[in-house]
C-alpha cells in the first residue's frame, strides 16, 4: 500500500492543508488569507490569493495546479460568479478545466471564496 503524507493546517485548526495518498493529492478548503489574516479585498483579489495558495500548497505537495481534476467553490455572493471565472480562467487551461462544482454559502471571516481542490498526481 502507497503511504499517506500529511501537510500541516495553520496550529490553531484541527486540519491537514493537504493530504497526498499515492498519486492523490486532497486540499482542504482554501480561503483567501494575507500574513496570517483574512484577505477582504474584491472578489477578484481574493480569487488570485486562494488559487496562488492552492498552488504553493500542490508544489509542497510535488504536484502542481495543471494536475488539478476536481474544484469546488464557495461564493459568498453568486453574483460574483463572473469575475470569479474571469480570475479562474487565468488558472486553468482552456479544454483541460477541471470539473468543478459552485455553490452559494456564508463563508467564515466574512470572505467572499472558498476553494476545495484535488489532484491527480502520479508519483514517478
Amino acid at each position: 500500500m502507497k503511504s499517506i503524507v500529511y501537510f500541516p493546517g495553520p496550529a490553531a485548526l484541527p486540519l491537514s492543508k493537504a493530504i497526498r495518498v499515492g498519486d492523490h493529492v486532497y486540499l482542504s478548503g482554501q480561503i483567501p488569507m494575507r500574513d496570517g489574516k483574512p484577505l477582504l479585498g474584491s472578489i477578484e483579489e481574493q480569487t488570485h490569493a486562494v488559487l496562488i495558495a492552492i498552488s504553493e500548497t500542490l508544489q509542497r505537495a510535488d504536484s502542481n495546479i495543471g494536475q488539478v481534476i476536481k474544484i469546488t467553490v464557495w461564493l459568498a455572493d453568486l453574483n460574483n460568479f463572473e469575475h470569479f471565472n474571469q480570475v479562474y480562467r487565468e488558472y486553468f487551461k482552456e479544454g483541460a478545466y477541471p470539473v468543478r462544482s459552485t455553490v452559494e454559502a456564508k463563508l467564515a471571516f466574512g470572505v467572499a471564496v472558498e476553494i476545495e481542490a484535488q489532484a491527480y498526481s502520479p508519483i514517478e
